[in-house]
């Protein structure tokens, strides 16, 4: 398999899997928190709880979208800072993610894999390429 088409195999599998992952986290938090519950979280956290709404929403939108492959650089880096925050969010409770209320290693290795994917761009399968060639032209 030529470099180019393994870039973008790597970079529609990356894609599709943190896509999944988003809105899984997305589903968590209307299903089992409930947006209720994730307010009063934020807040716990000396947090404004209407951001518990606003994570929900880039959540579930910017997982949608990095697994059809719409302006993936672009939507990696947006969710960015909300994998930082979490990182944030996680880091008294130690370093696994199975210590009680989650360790802080899970969302801060997501966060290296969503600036892999910025970096990586959109792969093979997106809808709209977040450059004009793809990888194998590029390349």
């Amino acid at each position: 398999m030529q470099s180019s088409r393994r870039i973008d195999a790597a970079a529609v599998l990356l894609r599709t899997t943190v896509g999944v992952m988003f809105v899984a986290h997305a589903a968590l938090k209307y299903f089992v928190f409930t947006l209720p519950g994730t307010w009063k979280f934020f807040e716990s956290l000396g947090l404004p709880g209407a951001l518990g709404y606003v994570t929900f929403a880039a959540e579930l939108l910017g997982g949608l979208l990095l697994i059809a492959g719409i302006r993936t650089r672009i939507v990696a880096l947006a969710l960015t800072p909300f994998l930082i925050g979490a990182t944030w969010a996680h880091a008294g409770n130690g370093w696994l993610f199975t210590s009680p209320k989650g360790g802080w290693e899970y969302p801060a290795f997501w966060t290296v894999a969503l600036v892999v994917q910025a970096l990586l761009g959109d792969g093979a399968y997106a809808l709209r390429p977040s450059s004009a060639a793809p990888a194998t032209q590029r390349a």
